[in-house]
């Protein structure tokens, strides 16, 4: 899995694309996966830290949307 954007670097109509078919995900897997996987984002996100978007974090087939910061981070399933 890899970060492949944010919503802030695409359009509305790239960032629709990407939220289409998208459920919520458990931000505490989500965060553990990010933890194994992706360390430099964890570090860097402080995701140890309290998150008010927790509740926002979804899934679709080819991504997991991190919410974080009022941010979606579109990570890239592999």
């Amino acid at each position: 899995m890899y970060l492949e954007c944010t919503c802030s670097q695409i359009l509305i109509e790239k960032w629709k694309q990407k939220m289409k078919n998208s459920r919520p995900l458990n931000y505490g897997w989500l965060v553990r996966r990010i933890k194994k996987q992706l360390p430099l984002l964890y570090k860097e996100l402080c995701l140890e830290f309290y998150n008010p978007w927790e509740n926002q974090c979804r899934v679709n087939r080819d991504y997991y949307i991190l919410v974080h910061s009022a941010i979606e981070y579109f990570i890239r399933k592999e």
